[in-house]
């Protein structure tokens, strides 16, 4: 696992909170929200339950990304992004990021990760890589929607976030597989 910090060159942003009843901060996750589409045993690419609260003053809507900078890419893996959830939500259902999105939001939408899949996809580190961290952060925007295409990369979501983000509520996963 390596000490970059994704959030080290982005603008500061006021930190709130976000819970899980899928996944507690700094533990692993379980089998469900690892990758079958990748062929973990057990990976079924369920995503996670999220609940946040004390989002900034003048939060108009929200984006929920998940990202392992610890992928042997250069440029690390986004598993889940999804963006233009509205300021009224507070919390997304487990398996929320299926095929069909079912249970988003009316006007949220999930971008393709980077398996150019637009759904959560599950951890799935290389046999031996050592363990990895998986960011799951929402991001309080002070717009309704960032003006993202719906086919646009998480990290085109990531530009357009910088400039909008509010506040930040962050849930480190962590994943292994056995050499």
């Amino acid at each position: 696992m390596s000490a970059n910090d994704p959030f080290a060159r982005l603008p500061e942003a006021v930190p709130f909170t976000v819970t899980s009843g899928t996944v507690t901060d700094g533990a692993a996750w379980s089998p469900e929200q690892f990758s079958g589409i990748f062929g973990v045993p057990g990976g079924k690419d369920v995503s996670p339950q999220l609940s946040w609260s004390g989002a900034p003053a003048g939060t108009k809507g929200y984006a929920v990304t998940v990202y392992d900078p610890d992928a042997p890419t250069g440029s690390g893996f986004w598993h889940w992004a999804v963006a233009d959830i509205p300021a009224t939500v507070t919390d997304l259902p487990e398996g929320a990021g299926d095929d069909t999105g079912s249970g988003l939001p009316e006007g949220a939408f999930q971008l393709p990760n980077d398996a150019r899949a637009a759904r959560y996809i599950g951890a799935a580190p290389p046999a031996g890589h050592g363990p990895h961290r998986y960011f799951v952060v929402v991001h309080a925007l002070d717009v309704e929607s960032v003006g993202v295409a719906a086919d646009a990369t998480p990290a085109a979501l990531g530009f357009a976030l910088a400039g909008h983000t509010l506040g930040r509520a962050v849930l480190t996963a962590t994943a292994e597989t056995p050499a």
